[in-house]
């Protein structure tokens, strides 16, 4: 039987972070967002009303489970419950759960973490799964009042082959050539960057400087739009730098960033995090000519894959499905507990899952030219498209 602990941070000099590395690596899909450094940045972020709380199990010397989870109280319906999340949530693109446990020391977790932390709601979004293989987390949906396993987004994923060497087919070619056509003309040049510790701090403040003045900026969507996030971004990936993790192209005009792709790399995966232009250089193209430029830089590197990192899951935009040779997806798990918060907001779940084909329904018949009321946004498990996270989340 595993032997569970509980730890209030992971900033904690006495933390075992040489046994979280451990267990990390043990487990294949882990990703960037699964560092230490990507976490602890997240848990310096946190608002003053959020707490970390992190259990452990360990067998003998060996860690076998991390989950970090951050409590707080979010709004539905009017009314304030108490919700876990995981840490990293909602600026983490893709998770692995870190857990080696049998379905037995599964059960004992979630009775820990109901002990410990009553909540109405325990959510961990954006998991990625091993294919063909059944999820620790099953076991949880037996033990819940309400269980949902309900995919977030299929990512489009491109395979790096020797066929990346030969200029790309159809469409996308000609748009590539006119891009790299009009780059040329007014004498920008594409640049890769292998940021440090030490560079990385100047390089996020000039592209932070290319996304306030982008559409994500006016809209105050993007990952530096608030100071909470600033503090994060700044912090993770200057860490992530120091470990050689980061990878940076823009095109630049007279030292000066005109577009930017921000990128994690780890197990020969490229996860395209965050991309911006400025607005008076989109008629140049250069998103996908930046992406192309991941791909070259792939085969020179001996990459092997290039991921959207996260997409919306309906009408997405992202230009590599315009190369991708395959789909990765995630799925957010939601977790209703027996409390009575926990079994209202759960009854409110399955009483949406009725009603929504006929609201669907009500909807596509409204004749085009009705004006369209505004509405109050639906709670988060109970959102009508899957892709429900924060801007700054589903609009990279």
């Amino acid at each position: 039987m595993a032997r569970f602990e509980w730890r209030t941070s992971l900033c904690a000099t006495d933390f075992p972070a040489a046994a979280y590395d451990a267990l990390r690596l043990r487990v294949t899909d882990h990703t960037p967002f699964n560092s230490l450094a990507w976490l602890i940045a997240a848990e310096q972020a946190l608002d003053a009303g959020q707490q970390v709380h992190v259990l452990l199990a360990w067998e003998a010397d060996e860690l076998r489970l991390c989950l970090p989870l951050v409590a707080g109280r979010e709004r539905f319906f009017g009314m304030r419950f108490r919700v876990l999340h995981h840490l990293g949530y909602p600026l983490a693109d893709r998770l692995a759960l870190l857990s080696l446990l049998d379905a037995a020391d599964m059960r004992q977790a979630l009775q820990l973490i109901r002990q410990r932390l009553p909540h109405a709601l325990l959510q961990l979004n954006e998991l990625s799964e091993p294919a063909g293989e059944e999820s620790a987390l099953t076991e949880w949906m037996a033990h819940s009042s309400t269980g949902e396993r309900r995919l977030s987004c299929r990512v489009p994923v491109h395979l790096i082959s020797e066929a990346d060497r030969q200029e790309v087919s159809g469409d996308p070619r000609y748009k590539l050539r006119r891009a790299r056509k009009r780059i040329a003309a007014c004498g920008a040049e594409v640049r890769r960057i292998v940021p440090d510790a030490h560079s990385m701090p100047a390089l996020l403040q000039a592209i932070s400087a290319v996304e306030a003045v982008s559409w994500k900026g006016d809209e105050g969507v993007g990952i530096f739009a608030s100071a909470r996030s600033r503090q994060w971004i700044d912090s993770a990936f200057s860490a992530l730098a120091a470990q050689g993790l980061v990878r940076l192209v823009t095109l630049e005009l007279d030292s000066r960033c005109l577009s930017y792709r921000l990128g994690l790399l780890e197990q020969g995966r490229l996860y395209d995090y965050n991309l911006a232009f400025l607005p008076q250089y989109a008629d140049l193209g250069s998103g996908r000519v930046l992406l192309d430029e991941w791909i070259r830089w792939g085969l020179d590197e001996h990459w092997h894959w290039i991921d959207a990192s996260r997409v919306s899951l309906e009408n997405s935009s992202h230009q590599l499905h315009e190369r991708m040779t395959g789909q990765l997806e995630h799925w957010r798990w939601s977790f209703y507990s027996w409390r009575p918060s926990g079994l209202l907001l759960g009854l409110a779940l399955r009483v949406w899952h009725r009603l929504k084909p006929r609201v669907q329904q009500w909807r596509a018949k409204r004749p085009a030219s009705a004006p369209q009321p505004k509405q109050a946004p639906l709670p988060t498990a109970i959102t009508t498209e899957g892709d429900h996270a924060s801007p700054s989340h589903s609009q990279r």
